[in-house]
């Protein structure tokens, strides 16, 4: 769990990751928090079922794949958005993804959240360098991630996208402040 001012980011665990495809109810119960009608946010819902396999194939690396951001700042918590990585580093390497419901938007959130993950992926062995892909057409994820302390280093994999790079300090925990 990672807790910052207003969110606490909960990692997919195969539980969570399947009451989530299956009864909304019981997700909402094990997370704890209130789950908004419109969940997964839309960019997210297709790639549920990979991430669960990913989880199934490896119980032991939670925190490598999704994680929950619940926003406890007015009120019960509440889903508001989720991130996380697309597996463990790979020579040094990870690649880190998020996305909020549309009515969290423009609220601090996302970066609150990109933050968070970033301290936690340095906090693990192995970790040199946070790698992310956006679209230029996407001015807030740019953004986003501009704050957190990322910079171009090229194109992404998809037309039209952007990747952006984060590398380790040579303090520890030397990242952006949220």
């Amino acid at each position: 769990m990672i807790v910052s001012d207003r969110l606490t980011l909960v990692p997919a665990t195969v539980a969570l990751a399947r009451a989530e495809l299956a009864d909304r109810g019981e997700f909402a119960r094990q997370l704890d928090a209130v789950v908004p009608d419109n969940w997964p946010p839309e960019s997210a819902a297709d790639a549920l079922p990979l991430f669960l396999s990913w989880l199934e194939a490896a119980p032991d690396r939670v925190g490598w794949f999704g994680w929950y951001a619940l926003a406890r700042d007015a009120g019960p918590p509440v889903l508001v958005g989720g991130g996380g990585f697309l597996g463990p580093p790979q020579d040094g390497a990870v690649q880190i993804g998020y996305s909020l419901l549309p009515e969290f938007q423009r609220r601090g959130y996302a970066t609150e959240m990109v933050n968070g993950l970033v301290r936690w992926a340095f906090g693990q062995p192995g970790v040199e360098v946070i790698a992310a892909e956006t679209e230029w057409a996407n001015p807030a994820s740019v953004r986003v991630l501009e704050k957190v302390g990322f910079t171009p280093a090229g194109s992404a994999a998809e037309p039209g996208g952007a990747r952006f790079e984060l590398r380790r300090k040579t303090k520890p925990g030397a990242c952006a402040p949220g």
